[in-house]
């Protein structure tokens, strides 16, 4: 089971005062408390129900008739909804407050037992996998009830050359909680504990990140520096924490006889490593402009020669600094949401009513935020670090986006509901953009516009030119990691070559900055995720495209997309649009919208 991860956002925290009534997670629709009796009760039926499983099917996949083999998937997908219920819980909790060592054992006890019963799983894909083509062909035929499964079975077999032996499939599940899963607690917890000590002030990560995008230019500088600072003095711990992971990889990766250490990520995207690359292309090639000619224009505004990484995301001068209360940012993305399809503000308003989003900034709390679907049976939670920030209003809406999606997705069922990264990040995005142009449209006065678009294109690069730079900081490290151990220097050394080329020459780079991949959380939890952002930003402005030329039945096509969760492939989901992301042309039409917006602001100035 996955535990949800933070998405990198790209501002983050102080009080929340003047912020109105912030709220909080309600998790008794998962379980009415830890020690309730619902909860013993599930992991109790987890135990039985994996051992009667493996009992009832192990060595008799290619020995069942359709039906039998329709009711062994379906009492593996109700066996996986009881397991991610109980994982959605512990780790949901754990999240509130990383710090609160009572929730952290009960999360690792929780992640012990689950994964120790699910062991007897293992056999399940191995064997499915073995299956003769024509005789699970036949199957299918004869089943349309079955049928439904093709994608699951289609993925699963996808692996089938990288498949081990059954005894070390086991071995493998069973090691996870002392392997990579401990490396993320570890590097959790020690994020979550760091403080940064500001004009006398202790701030924890959420807070110092924040504070770069502070109106004042000292407060920006005094934050970064803290944060080197803080990350030089852990920067060991770190990168321990990425060579053992990187290690762990590789040698995972050379056992399944993977071609490169992206493709089990692609294979798991559902999605061509060609496909993948052409958008990396795109985007290199594109540095120059959209990043390297944008932040040329914010020096310009600031009056700088040069911009330090305190200024990148620094508000403009002619900005006038205001805080959105919550009332104010729910009512402007719910009428964001309504204006394109009032199914869209029916889906997302029971997060605002009935506890499914975590907004206040509070000690322990995970940093980021994040839409984490739990399970099919129960409804999505939406974490966020909410300050009051313009920007902290398009990750409202862009969190929001994931739950409407995962909500529709869920009716595919547990096995079908969840969709590719590479799709994940669609409804997200698109929520965005919807909220952004509800804004644009209400802009009074030029400089309130040209603010709104700044902020759009700082918030574009941030998801498409960084997320790259940081897919090819990834592919540098565990390429070098492959060659032998990494010293913290090293990886600085690394992570400074794609800064400077996807940033530009508008930047100098401060003593100390060499150390900010330590706390970006994806290449941790998740290596090679990254790519993920710009693939959905590059798609929703395809997408954005086609619904401002006025395609007729574009609500209903969307929604009908979002359905599908992860039943059909991407070019199966775009095709009703006339979009193709297999066209090496169709990433230069996203990236012509970021640079459009950059035209615009020239033009502004001229």
């Amino acid at each position: 089971m996955t535990l949800p991860l933070p998405r990198p956002v790209h501002d983050a925290n102080a009080s929340a005062g003047g912020l109105g009534n912030l709220p909080e997670w309600d998790l008794r629709d998962l379980y009415p408390a830890p020690d309730a009796a619902e909860f013993g009760r599930d992991m109790a039926w987890l135990k039985s129900a994996c051992a009667d499983f493996a009992a009832t099917y192990e060595g008799k996949l290619a020995s069942l008739d359709a039906a039998g083999l329709l009711a062994c998937v379906e009492t593996y997908e109700k066996i996986d909804i009881t397991a991610g219920r109980l994982m959605s819980y512990a780790g949901l909790r754990y999240y509130q407050n990383t710090m609160d060592s009572e929730r952290a054992k009960f999360m690792a006890d929780a992640q012990d037992k689950v994964t120790d019963y699910t062991t007897a799983l293992v056999f399940f894909s191995l064997e499915f996998n073995r299956l003769d083509d024509a005789h699970l062909e036949s199957r299918l035929a004869e089943s349309p009830a079955l049928a439904r499964y093709r994608p699951v079975f289609d993925r699963m077999r996808a692996m089938r050359p990288h498949q081990l032996s059954d005894e070390l499939e086991r071995f493998l599940h069973d090691q996870s909680t002392v392997g990579a899963a401990a490396w993320n607690r570890l590097f959790d917890e020690t994020m979550a504990g760091l403080t940064f000590t500001i004009e006398g002030e202790e701030l924890n990560l959420e807070s110092t990140l924040n504070l770069l995008t502070d109106p004042e230019r000292s407060r920006r500088e005094a934050a970064a520096r803290a944060l080197a600072d803080v990350f030089g003095g852990h920067i060991k711990l770190f990168a321990r924490v990425h060579n053992t992971l990187a290690k762990e990889k590789e040698i995972h990766d050379r056992w399944r006889k993977m071609p490169t250490p992206q493709s089990g990520r692609h294979l798991a995207n559902h999605v061509e490593p060609e496909v993948v690359e052409a958008l990396r292309n795109a985007v290199v090639a594109a540095y120059p402009k959209l990043s390297h000619r944008y932040y040329r224009l914010k020096a310009k505004w600031m009056g700088l020669d040069k911009l330090q990484v305190w200024d990148r995301n620094a508000p403009l001068p002619i900005e006038t600094p205001r805080l959105v209360d919550w009332t104010e940012a729910q009512a402007t993305v719910l009428e964001a949401y309504s204006a394109f399809d009032p199914r869209m503000a029916e889906i997302a308003q029971p997060f605002f009513d009935k506890g499914w989003i975590d907004a206040g900034v509070k000690p322990g709390k995970a940093p980021g935020a994040f839409a984490h679907p739990t399970v099919t049976t129960v409804h999505p939670y939406v974490m966020l670090n909410y300050l009051g920030k313009p920007r902290d209003v398009m990750t409202l809406a862009h969190e929001l986006g994931h739950g409407v999606h995962q909500v529709l997705a869920a009716g595919q069922g547990e096995l079908l509901s969840s969709t590719p990264l590479t799709l994940a990040e669609t409804a997200s995005v698109f929520g965005e953009m919807l909220t952004f142009r509800k804004l644009l449209d209400a802009a009074k006065t030029p400089a309130e516009r040209k603010t709104l678009l700044a902020g759009k294109v700082e918030d574009m690069i941030n998801t498409v030119v960084r997320q790259i730079a940081f897919y090819d900081f990834e592919c540098k490290l565990h390429e070098a990691r492959r060659q032998g151990e990494l010293t913290p220097e090293d990886i600085n050394a690394l992570w400074m070559s794609v800064q400077a080329q996807s940033l530009g020459d508008a930047f100098e780079f401060m003593e100390g900055y060499e150390t900010f991949w330590s706390y970006i959380p994806h290449f941790v939890h998740s290596p090679f995720y990254v790519y993920a952002y710009a693939f959905g930003d590059g798609l929703v402005n395809a997408l954005y495209a086609v619904y401002a030329e006025g395609g007729e039945g574009f609500e209903d096509k969307y929604f009908e997309m979002l359905a599908a969760g992860g039943s059909k492939h991407h070019k199966e989901l775009l095709a009703p649009f006339g979009l193709d992301a297999s066209d090496p042309t169709f990433w230069d039409k996203g990236l012509s919208m970021i640079a459009g917006f950059i035209d615009e602001l020239e033009a502004m100035d001229g």
